[in-house]
């Protein structure tokens, strides 16, 4: 087991790394690269059961294929495979290849094992642009935190080629603060750029879809009130987490479990969630939602990029009075997506 400390996992890390060098490729041996072609790299890819993380992966993935074009070749590096992925990539790439790692909202002192690992491919790769794709700063004020933020700043202001991405307003200020040696972009949740509307389906009953881990901002007593109110509302009622039990997804696994939550929102006629991808899976599939906040910023200010699409509802705080008339409503339309994509022209205009 890895210590969690974050000390005793860079110690034991850089040892498994050093180590990874006099080894032969296991995962990548069968990966070809062509040499004829530039390449851009995903660190961090998502091969467990955060499906909010698998799906960013899955459209960070998307999206460099679709705006790079045929001059380049896109290759994951599961996050699973983090140790062979850096020697691999260090041996393969090239001038003119771009590394980027998965957005989220893992840059800072809660996921600190990923943070590390984000680090050293960045400390790897000082000769290449380098792109973090649109994150939630996230470091606490505590003295981990602060020892955290610390760290961080200075291995991305010392990378020549280092542009971050923010995914909220609150995030670009922090990351401009503090990454000031390298270059700040804002743009919405890389998820936010799929479409997964179509084929269309039946509509019936609810989903209710909320966390249950360091995140969540809803007592259980609260969380009982709105499930009681969902219950007398609808006959039909799932429950649906975008955490599912399941660890080294490979490409196929990862895209049939997203199908299939995509699907079941799909066939709701309301989904109540707090998770972040709650709500942009009920925005991309176009789902009547009722949103509740999580303990920090990023829902709240992820919601002020799709706000203008009248079925998804943001309670800016607990009210059991407002949570009712809510449920009175006698249906939940389904409107027209406004399309973001323009808002993404900040990350096509520097990835070349």
């Amino acid at each position: 087991m890895i210590p969690s400390s974050i000390l005793n996992f860079r110690t034991k890390y850089s040892i498994l790394l050093f180590l990874q060098g006099f080894k032969s490729f296991d995962y990548f041996k069968n990966i070809a690269v062509n040499k004829n072609k530039k390449h851009a790299y995903i660190f961090l890819a998502a091969d467990y059961g955060n499906l909010g993380d698998v799906a960013i992966t899955y459209a960070q993935t998307r999206f460099l294929r679709d705006n790079l074009g045929d001059e380049f070749e896109v290759i994951e590096i599961p996050i699973s495979q983090s140790l062979e992925g850096l020697h691999f990539v260090k041996k393969n790439i090239k001038p003119g290849d771009i590394v980027t790692s998965v957005g989220g909202g893992n840059l800072g002192d809660m996921y600190d094992q990923i943070e590390y690992i984000r680090q050293l491919a960045v400390k790897y790769f000082p000769k290449n642009k380098f792109i973090s794709f649109p994150q939630t700063f996230d470091f606490a004020e505590t003295s981990n935190g602060i020892k955290s933020l610390r760290i961080a700043k200075k291995v991305y202001n010392a990378h020549p080629n280092m542009f971050f991405i923010a995914r909220e307003k609150t995030s670009f200020k922090l990351m401009q603060g503090h990454f000031n040696k390298t270059t700040i972009l804002l743009t919405p949740d890389i998820v936010i750029s799929l479409d997964k509307e179509k084929p269309m389906q039946n509509r019936r009953g609810a989903v209710i879809c909320m966390r249950s881990d360091k995140e969540k901002n809803i007592t259980e007593d609260q969380a009982l009130f709105i499930t009681n109110q969902i219950k007398t509302r609808f006959d039909a009622v799932k429950y649906y987490d975008t955490h599912i039990d399941k660890n080294n997804l490979n490409v196929e696994e990862r895209e049939t479990e997203l199908a299939k939550i995509w699907d079941t929102f799909k066939s709701a006629e309301l989904v109540v969630t707090d998770r972040l991808h709650g709500m942009i899976f009920c925005y991309i599939t176009n789902t009547p939602c009722l949103v509740f906040q999580n303990n920090n910023h990023k829902v709240r200010e992820t919601y002020d990029w799709i706000k203008g699409n009248t079925n998804i509802n943001l309670m800016a705080r607990f009210d059991k009075e407002e949570i009712k008339s809510f449920f009175r409503r006698s249906q939940f339309n389904t409107g027209t997506i406004q399309k973001l994509k323009d808002l993404y022209t900040p990350i096509r205009e520097n990835l070349n």
